[in-house]
């Protein structure tokens, strides 16, 4: 027998019992002249062949040319890179993809508009500075009395003897006075809009604080010497009756017209700019601070106070060292709320007296400026008042800074 009718007789035993089956397998391991692939291939089970049907509207291949397309897609993997110069290679230059040039021309002159405009700006405070410093240094160099703890004010004649220590208390004292009347009342009044109110009472009364900021400086002081200063004359009356043994809140001659009234004034114009400040800061609190204090319990107040205040405190000094650079610079109103002392007049530190400030001092004697001495004189003041504000406003900004890299 040979050994392919020796596989055909293992294949048909093996189909009809297991252990014939085994024993033909073991046979023909034995048999060295049968081949193990010919009794793999007896175990070898036919498999169906998938139909391969055309899509809607594909080209029908006829079998012959699909299955020579089917053996040559193999040896089309491999491209073979044109000669330069041919047509095929500059027919796929033109099927790729092409990218747009990109231009940098935009961003250079963004780039260079913004950072001269910030050059504009620090050379523009530079030019303010060097120019009161130039104008007012011929007659800081004249003066016979000391600038900082003087408070003459004779620039009339050929002598000058002026100071500067009567008109920065009384701007001093007027915007601290106002900041301590406006600021409390401006957190809170930030706290109820973001953490109490509903919204469609927060917007409203938000528009109407804001709208302070656009009432002039004239009308506040024309209501404040009609209207203002007789209203708060008894409160003032009374306060230095029972305090009067302070320097502070002395008595006066006319309440009405004080460095009290002027405060009041001056706190309710600054009082939008800190609102507003505080009311954006606080709304940026993260909402799961908040609600991670709710959760444990805590009550309303005590999110505020454990949530709110600690993330916009910096934003609140912020807001607070801007209103006092406001305070300190307004001229219309406290011009016509304050009353002038007397020439040679005893100094009087008490609120309840009248007195000038830098800018009503300069606002109020403009028609002197008739001679470069005189000038100078009132330049110089304004030189301080200049730098004082500068100060205040660069303080604000580095408080503003650290709290935003803290957060």
């Amino acid at each position: 027998m040979s050994a392919t009718e020796i596989g055909k007789t293992g294949t048909r035993a093996a189909d009809t019992d297991p252990q014939d089956r085994e024993a033909a397998v073991q046979g023909a391991r034995s048999d060295p002249t049968q081949s193990p692939a010919q009794v793999h291939e007896s175990r070898a089970v036919a498999m169906p062949v998938p139909s391969v049907r055309a899509a809607r509207g594909a080209p029908v291949l006829d079998p012959a040319v699909a299955g020579s397309a089917t053996t040559a897609a193999p040896q089309d993997r491999t491209s073979v890179s044109p000669a330069p110069g041919t047509g095929t290679g500059s027919a796929d230059k033109r099927s790729g993809v092409k990218l747009a040039k990109i231009s940098r021309t935009g961003d250079r002159v963004f780039g260079f508009l913004a950072a001269g405009s910030g050059v504009v700006i620090v050379a523009l405070v530079l030019f303010v500075g060097i120019f009161l410093l130039a104008l007012a240094l011929p007659s800081l160099l004249a003066n016979q009395d000391n600038f900082l703890t003087s408070r003459n004010w004779i620039v009339a004649g050929d002598q000058l003897r002026f100071g500067i220590a009567g008109l920065l208390w009384t701007t001093v004292l007027s915007s601290v006075l106002a900041m301590v009347m406006a600021v409390p009342v401006a957190v809170g009044v930030a706290l109820f809009l973001t953490q109490y109110s509903p919204r469609r009472v927060a917007g409203p009364l938000s528009f109407v604080v804001d709208l302070l900021a656009a009432v002039p400086s004239i009308i506040f002081g024309l209501w404040g010497l009609t209207v203002l200063g007789p209203f708060l004359s008894p409160a003032g009356s009374w306060i230095s009756e029972k305090l009067g043994f302070i320097p502070l809140f002395s008595a006066s001659i006319d309440p009405r017209s004080s460095v009290f009234v002027a405060s009041v004034v001056l706190a309710i114009m600054i009082l939008p700019i800190v609102t507003a400040i505080s009311r954006d800061v606080f709304s940026q609190t993260p909402r799961d601070h908040i609600e991670a204090a709710l959760s444990l319990g805590a009550t309303r107040w005590e999110v505020i106070r454990t949530s709110v205040l600690p993330y916009g405190r910096s934003g609140v000094i912020s807001a607070s060292m801007l209103g006092l650079g406001r305070a300190l610079g307004e001229t219309v109103a406290v011009l016509i709320i304050l009353s002038q002392a007397a020439p040679g007049a005893d100094f009087t530190p008490s609120i309840f007296a009248g007195g000038e400030t830098f800018a009503s001092k300069i606002a109020n004697n403009a028609s002197e400026f008739d001679s470069p001495s005189k000038t100078g004189a009132y330049i110089a003041a304004g030189l301080v008042l200049f730098v004082v504000t500068f100060i205040v406003n660069a303080i604000a900004r580095m408080i503003a800074d650290r709290g935003s890299a803290k957060a």
